[in-house]
C-alpha cells in the first residue's frame, strides 16, 4: 500500500505543471477584461481663449510699376547726332537727352524767320502809313470836289442874273450849268469812294495785310516746332531706365530712343475681388515683402477703383512705396499684405487651432481641468496675424489645442507641454 501511494503522488506533480497553465487560463482571461492598461497622454500646446484687437488682412501678389514712365519717341526720322544720358542717368523734367541731326532744318527756321520779319514790316507798313494816306487822300478828294461843285453853283447863280439882265447870252449861263453838273458828278464820286474806304476797303486792306503776316507767323512756328523736335527732351524727371541707340544710328518715329521711370515712389498694382475690396479704404495701411529686403516696407493704398475691370470681374488697389534711396526696382514681384476691417475687442485663439470636423464644420479641441480634449464647434469671424475671431462656442479664459489638435479624437488624454500667450503665428513658431 505505501509503495502504490507513494507512486500516486509522484505521478500527481509530474502531472500539475503540465495542467496549471490550461487551468489559469480562464482567470487570466476574465481579468484582462475587466483591466486596461492606463491611457498614454497626448502632448499638445495649448492657448488660452483671449479677447484682443484684430485686423483682417488681405494678401495678394503684384509687381512693381514706376510711379510714372516715359518712353520717348522722335516726332522725325533722322541720324542720332549726339546722346547726352546713359542708363542709370538721374533727369530733370525738360532736359536735353539727345540731339538729332538738324542742319537742314535749322536752315528751313531762319529762311521762315526772314519770311516773317517781311510779313510784320510790310503790316506795319499798311497799318501805319499806306492804309492812312489812302484814306487821306479820299478825304482830300472830296473836300476838293465839294469846293468845285460850290463855286459852280455860285456861277450858275450869276450868271442867271446877268442873263435876266441882258448882260451876257445864253449860251454862257448853258455852259455854267453844265459844269455845275460835272462838279456835283464828281462831288458824288468822291463821296462814295470815302464812304467805300470807310466801310469795305480801309478793313479789308488792313485784313490783307494781317493774313500775311499770320501765315508767315506759322510757316516760322512751323519750322521751329520741326527743328524743337530733333531735341529729345524728357518730360518727366527720374532715371534713365534704356537707350537702345548710339550716335550715328536713326531714330525712327514711333519707336523707344530713352525710356525714363520715376522710381522716387513705386505702384503694386494688385486686382481683388469686389468682396475683397469692400473692407479695405483709401489711404488705410500696407506691407509689402520684397526678395531681398529682410523686414516689410510700408505702404498706403492710394486708388481703390471705382469700376470692375470688364475682363477680370477685378478690382484694380494700388499700393503706393516711397523709395527716395532707389533701394527698390520696378518690375520686382512682391507680396502684398494690406490691412482691412479692424475688430477692437475681438475674442480671438490661434488660426491653427481651428480644425474641420468629419462634418465640415469648424471645431475647436478644448482642453478641460481633468486634461480631457474635448471637440467644441465654433462659429468664426475676421482673421489676421495668425488669429481668428469666434463669435461663439468657447468662452474667454478657456484652454484650447493650438498645436497638435489635428487628428485628435474627442475625449483623448492630453498633457500640456507648454502654453502660447500671443498669436497664433507665435504658436506656429514655438511649435516647430
Amino acid at each position: 500500500m505505501n509503495a502504490l501511494f507513494l507512486l500516486r503522488a509522484r505521478l500527481l506533480r509530474m502531472a500539475v505543471p503540465a495542467l496549471l497553465p490550461a487551468l489559469l487560463a480562464p482567470w487570466l482571461a476574465g481579468c484582462s477584461k475587466n483591466e486596461q492598461p492606463p491611457q498614454t497622454a497626448v502632448e499638445v500646446q495649448a492657448a488660452a481663449v483671449r479677447f484682443a484687437p484684430l485686423t483682417q488682412h488681405v494678401r495678394a501678389d503684384a509687381v512693381l510699376a514706376p510711379l510714372a514712365q516715359a518712353a520717348i519717341s522722335p516726332r522725325i526720322a533722322a541720324p542720332v547726332k549726339k546722346l547726352f544720358v546713359q542708363r542709370g542717368s538721374r533727369v530733370k523734367a525738360g532736359q536735353l537727352l539727345a540731339l538729332l541731326d538738324n542742319s537742314d532744318l535749322e536752315a528751313a527756321v531762319v529762311d521762315n524767320r526772314g519770311a516773317f520779319d517781311a510779313a510784320s514790316a510790310a503790316y506795319e507798313t499798311a497799318v501805319q502809313a499806306q492804309v492812312p494816306e489812302d484814306y487821306r487822300k479820299a478825304e482830300l478828294d472830296v473836300a476838293q470836289a465839294h469846293a468845285t461843285l460850290d463855286l459852280n453853283r455860285k456861277i450858275v447863280a450869276s450868271r442867271k442874273n446877268l442873263f435876266a439882265q441882258g448882260a451876257i447870252s445864253g449860251r454862257d449861263l448853258d455852259t455854267s450849268e453844265a459844269a455845275l453838273v460835272q462838279a456835283q458828278a464828281a462831288y458824288d464820286t468822291a463821296a462814295q469812294h470815302l464812304a467805300g474806304m470807310k466801310k469795305v476797303s480801309r478793313a479789308a486792306a488792313l485784313k490783307a495785310a494781317q493774313g500775311q503776316l499770320e501765315s508767315a507767323r506759322g510757316k516760322y512756328e512751323g519750322a521751329e516746332a520741326q527743328f524743337g523736335y530733333s531735341q529729345i527732351r524728357s518730360p518727366i524727371r527720374g532715371v534713365v531706365t534704356d537707350r537702345p541707340l548710339f550716335a550715328g544710328e536713326t531714330a525712327a518715329p514711333g519707336t523707344p530712343l530713352i525710356t525714363v521711370m520715376d522710381t522716387s515712389a513705386l505702384i503694386a498694382k494688385i486686382h481683388l475681388s469686389q468682396s475683397q475690396t469692400q473692407m479695405l479704404r483709401q489711404g488705410g495701411a500696407a506691407a509689402v515683402d520684397i526678395p531681398g529686403i529682410p523686414h516689410p516696407v510700408p505702404g498706403k493704398i492710394t486708388l481703390i477703383s471705382p469700376a470692375l475691370d470688364p475682363g477680370s470681374t477685378t478690382v484694380e488697389v494700388w499700393v503706393r512705396l516711397e523709395n527716395p534711396k532707389g533701394q527698390l526696382r520696378a518690375g520686382t514681384a512682391v507680396h502684398v499684405n494690406l490691412a482691412g476691417r479692424t475688430v477692437p475687442q475681438a475674442l480671438v485663439v490661434p488660426s491653427e487651432s481651428i480644425v474641420l470636423s468629419d462634418a465640415g464644420n469648424k471645431t475647436v479641441m478644448v482642453v478641460g481641468s481633468d486634461n480631457i480634449a474635448h471637440q467644441v464647434p465654433v462659429e468664426t469671424g475676421i482673421s489676421g496675424d495668425g488669429e481668428t475671431q469666434i463669435l461663439s462656442g468657447v468662452s474667454a479664459g478657456q484652454q484650447v489645442i493650438a498645436v497638435g489638435a489635428y487628428g485628435l479624437d474627442d475625449g483623448t488624454r492630453v498633457k500640456v507641454v507648454k502654453s502660447i500667450e500671443g498669436t497664433g503665428q507665435a504658436a506656429a513658431e514655438d511649435g516647430k
